[in-house]
């Protein structure tokens, strides 16, 4: 039978979005994962082109561990432990010097309140920014992805903190969702980049359509930072909506850094998925604008895939995508892959 739109949706962004989780089971512990592994020719921009094996590629692979315990009243506590995986290596993190524990490390109580778990948590900007364009987290393909969070992205901080708090409500079923995540950088004071990372999120989510507005503030980050780094202030708009044959997802926003050469990025992103019985044809474009005292860099991406359900946990793809930044040679990168979750 072919699939609705929604119910590939919800396969596809499992185990990642807060628009189609699944709760943590009560007083046991799972185990859940996913795999993605992909044979692809590459060529980065102002480099040469090469052909590998990749893990990732249409969704970071990993292997979590979640559980609760009941604690009567309503409240129980929680906890999640998540390590990416690179299949094509076996080897843990996203990158060498990730920690193993690197997608998540959690624990803390949930209730009719809501959820507030302890450790290193995604942060609401980055949930905003995968749950509103159509590939998702994708590493290689997400044009939003790729130019906030990837290896060229703007974004400091990472997509995950240390250190930190997150509350959310979308325990409950209101359509009005609110999550908030705080950090410390717990550096000696005085140090660069040093102080506290905030971070919030305001998402409406009733039927076939969803809107969310996101913002942070980061002073502290494990990766590094430009020369005399102050602080860096991001907010995004996004919102999706899905009309049975298509949907379609939108996002733009301004990330504005403040150090020794200040810098501002206006990015946006216009994307859709349309399901083909068992399939979705997905399409993405991105369009980042990077200003500063000493340069002005445009980078556009182009992507388009095509995701075939084998199953309802097992997909192939195949996918391609284009990329124009500016004073270098375009890039291009063409996959084709089996993503597996369990």
């Amino acid at each position: 039978m072919p699939r609705t739109l929604s119910s590939i949706c919800a396969a596809v962004v499992a185990g990642t979005a807060f628009l189609c989780s699944a709760p943590a089971a009560a007083q046991m512990a799972v185990l859940y994962g996913l795999i993605d592994a992909s044979a692809s020719r590459v060529k980065d921009v102002g480099a040469e082109r090469r052909l590998q094996l990749d893990s990732g590629n249409l969704q970071r692979s990993f292997l979590g561990v979640r559980g609760s315990d009941d604690l009567g009243g309503g409240l129980r506590a929680v906890y999640r432990l998540e390590s990416y995986l690179r299949v094509d290596s076996g080897q843990a993190g996203r990158v060498d010097g990730d920690p193993f524990w690197a997608r998540e490390a959690s624990v803390g109580l949930s209730g009719a309140f809501g959820t507030t778990v302890l450790g290193r948590t995604p942060t609401p900007f980055y949930l905003a920014t995968i749950n509103f364009n159509p590939f998702g987290e994708s590493a290689a393909f997400s044009p939003s992805a790729r130019q906030y969070f990837g290896s060229r992205g703007v974004v400091v901080g990472d997509t995950r903190w240390n250190n930190s708090l997150h509350y959310t409500n979308s325990a409950t079923d209101a359509p009005l969702r609110i999550a908030f995540s705080a950090n410390t950088a717990e550096e000696p004071a005085g140090g660069p980049g040093v102080g506290r990372n905030w971070g919030a999120s305001v998402s409406y989510i009733t039927g076939p359509f969803a809107a969310v507005i996101a913002m942070e503030k980061v002073k502290n980050s494990a990766a590094p930072v430009p020369a005399g780094f102050q602080h860096q202030n991001a907010i995004q708009l996004g919102a999706t909506y899905d009309f049975t044959f298509v949907r379609v997802y939108g996002q733009v926003g301004r990330v504005k850094t403040e150090a020794t050469l200040d810098e501002q990025t206006i990015l946006y992103q216009l994307g859709v998925a349309v399901p083909l019985g068992n399939s979705l044809i997905l399409a993405g474009y991105g369009h980042s604008h990077i200003k500063s005292p000493l340069r002005a860099v445009t980078d556009r991406i182009f992507s388009v895939g095509y995701d075939y359900f084998l199953s309802k946990n097992t997909d192939i793809y195949l996918a391609a995508m284009l990329e124009r930044l500016s004073f270098v040679s375009s890039g291009n990168t063409v996959a084709g892959g089996v993503r597996l979750r369990f």
